[in-house]
């Protein structure tokens, strides 16, 4: 196929013009790969530009490299990770090197065995792993052109590879007339029409005429310097025509490619019926094999002898595959026949394709043949749907129960059908599509359970749109009309709802709500399982407080140890919780931990960052701020791979806790107001409780004590109990004894029923600063004992630092200095730098000359905080290739960073990174 800037026959043939700055630029990203780096580049213009011209020349100019080339197939979008498969094809030798989650994600996902269908970021990461792998011992060029047909899991796939690519001698090209939202963030370069001299040495190539000047100007810029334009509009033009200049400037149709259509459509209509037979099949056929378009072409009575007799003028050539002269032919042919003989070739193609070999390619083309509702055609897509299903392609999936929807006309069937759509969109992001479809099946619904149903995908649909107040109402009456059908669906159903509205800060009376009907719920017949448990315990906690909620949360916290991973997958994020309500600070550690760890694990991407933000919070109360550091950026990652925006719950707290007060405000402010235009209230407390932390650090207590009360205003079940101590503090700090003991009553409600140190050193600790002398005095020793057997080093700093500034208030300084130096080394080590500087100015107070110290974690402070979960990482022992799973990083992305950090931490080993890192700094929450 000729270069849209090289004449394809008329006038003299020239190179490849202009795109000096372009060419450039590709010289320079493969120059780049070849030294070890890796680069993305989004080459995107309109059609005929010449996209595809400069992949060839990067292509050309990539001598020893290899290359692996795909095209999106417009036909084809519908079929998961067709576009992926065929950039793999070549290196599916080498899965047997990748580790076997990742190898068996690819085997599934491309048809080669059978399993649960991955997540597709574990898909991804196996792709990063594959190509990293394949460029160790040459450089590798990936090029992807038509990208705007491609597949939706590919492209998700691809643009997610291609945005972890750092340290591997890999190189991604995409070809597409716009970027979509999946390669959107990717270097991107804008391919424009040649300028006027290359227009017009390109226009002279094709043609024989003598052009007056103003006419060549005039086609120069009417087609905008657009190569295919130029090479191609002027054919089959007469010299009368061409010397007008009526011929080129005056197409039935406006746009530039309408034009260039046309022209080819024009060229189309001057073919044998025969030819134009074959031309159709082959643009109905998405994979060029020329063995099953000749196949297809013979169900018709088309043959070479016949077809070809006359040629196809330059429209299509067979080699070993088919190929068309552009895709703005194969579209021209498709949509200039009649929808009769459009039907014919669908149905031509269904009858050569082995429905053993490719039964979803098969099923598409009866499903374009059909002229009605086929109910055999509609089940035969519903098959389809359950292997892309299987594969992990929901979008694809989600197209084929469209369509076989589309084909229903047995009215008992279609409610299901559309059910079953509508669920696939839901899953495959396409919330729009699975509000209309589930609205389709509630209309055509044959019973109330397919009524409800449908309902519960549309509150589905609205919770994924954002936890506000919306959903959950929406899912308590869908929960409620389960009730007669499916008790376990109607089950899980309550606890979403009620975690929806706790996630959302509803108002109070809809929490009341829902745990009063699950409350109504008859016990389970088989007794009572983890779900029933955390239903009941957390309805209790609403209803009737924590005393009576508490028997059954101890039972909860001990069971979600070891709860299966495919119940934390399904609905973990709203039970993990009750370690939190049970005030069991080792529980809650380790079963964030272990949640966090089952999501990754799954590649569960979407719904990693709510596991990462409980973890993330967990972290930061046990002061392990630089893995806190860690899951942020983490959870950054994850933000960025998915796209979906989130709320910083442990930078509000992290940076808080630190004392980083330019930086904590700034944030704190952003949030309420993002969060509280989304309707995510439980950000805005989340941000109001952050304040109020850092408030009392900087010793702005009034500050602190409006923040606090903002964020107990709202009704959240464990933020708002959290925030209790800081207006408690800050009420007594400001002399507000009133407010203080409203407070200490609640915090009592909501921590007495509950026997651990967490629990009971908070309650002592506040309670001492409501307290004299010796019930003061004891009450202090309480809480640092209790506190002092806790993870919560935080927790324990602050009793000492309020235990010092009382004893120095009641003249005892001896002791005093003991209590806050032992706040200070403990703030210090840990780097909560306002508090540390509340302790050193109250040490002064007492006569102890003590200097400014640095946080001891700071011989990390110059990495970046992804430089810094690496170094964890990689210091608790993990590999490059484990360091990389975790972080969708490929190892070889992992050991160049590696290289940073010991270059920055002036180490060379591992060993050496071990013993440079504090231990304060863990990975994980402390033992």
């Amino acid at each position: 196929m000729a270069h849209p800037e090289q004449s394809s026959g008329q006038g003299k043939r020239v190179g490849l013009l202009g795109r000096g700055s372009e060419r450039a630029l590709l010289d320079r990203m493969i120059a780049a790969v070849r030294t070890g780096e890796s680069h993305a580049l989004v080459v995107h213009g309109a059609p005929g530009v010449g996209k595809s011209a400069l992949l060839e020349y990067a292509e050309t100019a990539a001598a020893g490299i290899r290359v692996l080339r795909a095209a999106g197939v417009e036909s084809e979008r519908e079929l998961a990770f067709a576009t992926l498969h065929q950039l793999c094809v070549p290196l599916l030798d080498r899965l047997t090197d990748l580790p076997a989650p990742q190898r068996d994600a690819l085997e599934t996902v491309f048809g080669m065995q059978a399993g649960t269908p991955p997540e597709r970021f574990l898909v991804g990461l196996a792709v990063l792993s594959l190509l990293s792998d394949t460029s160790e011992g040459r450089p590798l060029l990936c090029m992807v052109d038509d990208a705007q047909w491609m597949d939706r899991a590919s492209a998700q796939v691809l643009g997610f590879v291609a945005r972890r690519l750092l340290a591997e001698s890999v190189a991604f090209l995409f070809g597409t007339r716009r970027p979509g939202p999946e390669l959107h963030g990717l270097p991107e370069l804008e391919v424009t029409g040649l300028g006027d001299a290359d227009a017009h040495a390109l226009l002279n190539s094709v043609t024989h005429a003598r052009l007056d000047q103003h006419i060549r100007d005039r086609i120069v810029a009417e087609t905008k310097g657009n190569p295919l334009a130029l090479l191609e509009l002027p054919r089959g033009l007469t010299v009368t025509q061409m010397a007008g200049g009526f011929g080129l400037l005056h197409a039935d149709t406006d746009t530039l490619p309408g034009r260039i259509e046309q022209s080819f459509l024009t060229r189309i209509e001057n073919l044998p019926e025969q030819t134009r037979l074959l031309l159709l099949i082959a643009s109905a056929e998405p994979t060029g094999d020329p063995g099953l378009v000749w196949r297809a072409a013979g169900q018709l009575g088309v043959t070479p002898a016949t077809a070809l007799a006359k040629g196809t003028d330059g429209l299509l050539s067979f080699d070993v595959r088919v190929i068309f002269r552009h895709p703005l032919v194969r579209s021209a042919v498709y949509r200039s026949a009649t929808e009769e003989n459009r039907r014919a070739a669908h149905l031509a193609l269904a009858e050569v394709t082995d429905p053993q070999v490719d039964p979803d390619r098969r099923a598409w083309h009866l499903a374009s043949a059909a002229t009605a509702p086929d109910e055999a055609v509609a089940a035969e897509l519903e098959r389809s749907a359950d292997r892309a299903q299987a594969r992990g392609g929901p979008a694809a999936a989600a197209a084929f129960l469209q369509r076989s929807l589309a084909l229903t006309g047995d009215t008992s069937r279609r409610s299901e059908r559309a059910l079953a759509a509508a669920d696939a969109s839901f899953r495959a992001g396409d919330l729009d599509a699975a509000r209309e479809l589930a609205g389709i099946a509630s209309r055509d619904a044959r019973s109330e359970f397919q009524r409800v149903r449908a309902q519960l995908v549309s509150s589905h649909v609205t919770l994924a749109a954002g936890f506000n107040d919306e959903a959950p109402p929406r899912l308590l009456t869908a929960a409620q009309r389960l009730e007669p059908f499916d008790t376990q669906l109607a089950r899980e159903t309550y606890l979403v709802a009620w975690a929806a509205a706790t996630f959302a800060a509803a108002d109070a009376d809809s929490l009341m709500e829902i745990s009063r009907a699950i409350r109504k719920l008859p016990p389970p017949e088989d007794g009572p399982r983890t779900l029933d448990l955390v239903l009941e315990g957390y309805a209790l906690l609403v209803t009737d407080g924590r005393s009576a909620a508490a028997p059954t949360l101890r039972r909860v916290t001990a069971a979600l140890a070891d709860y299966p991973a495919q119940d934390l997958l399904k609905w973990g994020w709203a039970a993990c919780g009750v370690s939190c309500a049970v005030w069991d600070d080792r529980a809650m550690c380790e079963t964030y931990a272990r949640a966090v760890e089952v999501v990754r694990t799954a590649g569960a991407l979407t719904e990693l960052p709510i596991y990462l933000a409980s973890l993330g919070i967990a972290t930061c109360l046990t002061g392990a701020f630089s893995a806190a550091s860690a899951i942020v950026a983490e959870s950054e990652t994850v933000a960025a791979a998915t796209g979906m925006p989130i709320v910083q719950h442990t930078r509000l707290l992290l940076t808080a806790m630190q004392g980083k007060e330019a930086e904590a405000s700034t944030l704190i402010a952003d949030t309420i107001e993002w969060a509280g235009t989304h309707g995510q209230l439980n950000g805005v407390t989340c941000a109001h409780w952050a304040a109020a932390v850092l408030c009392n650090g900087l010793a702005r207590h009034e500050e602190a004590l409006v923040a606090a009360q903002a964020s107990t205003r709202i009704a959240q079940v464990f933020v708002s109990v959290w925030v209790l101590p800081e207006l408690v503090e800050s009420a007594v700090r400001i002399g507000r004894d009133a407010v203080a003991h409203r407070a200490m009553e609640d915090l009592a409600d909501a921590a007495e029923p509950y026997d651990t140190d967490w629990a009971q050193g908070i309650l002592a600790r506040c309670r001492a600063l409501l307290s004299d002398g010796t019930t003061a005095d004891d009450l202090y020793r309480e809480a640092v004992e209790r506190l002092g057997r806790t993870r919560l080093r935080p927790e324990l700093a602050r009793a000492h630092l309020l235990y010092g500034e009382w004893l120095r208030r009641e003249g005892d300084r001896v002791e005093a200095r003991d209590q806050l130096r032992r706040a200070y080394e403990i703030f210090v080590s840990i780097g909560m730098g306002a508090f540390a500087e509340r302790a050193r100015r109250e040490l002064l107070t007492t006569g102890e000359a003590l200097r400014k110290r640095k946080s001891e974690a700071s011989s990390s402070d110059e990495l970046t905080p992804q430089e810094k979960q690496i170094a964890l990482l990689v210091r608790d022992g993990l590999s490059n290739p484990e360091v990389g799973a975790r972080l969708f990083l490929s190892p070889r992305t992992v050991e160049w960073h590696l290289r940073k950090i010991f270059t920055k931490l002036g180490i060379g080993s591992r060993k050496q990174l071990r013993d440079s890192l504090t231990r304060t700094e863990q990975a994980t929450v402390p033992e």
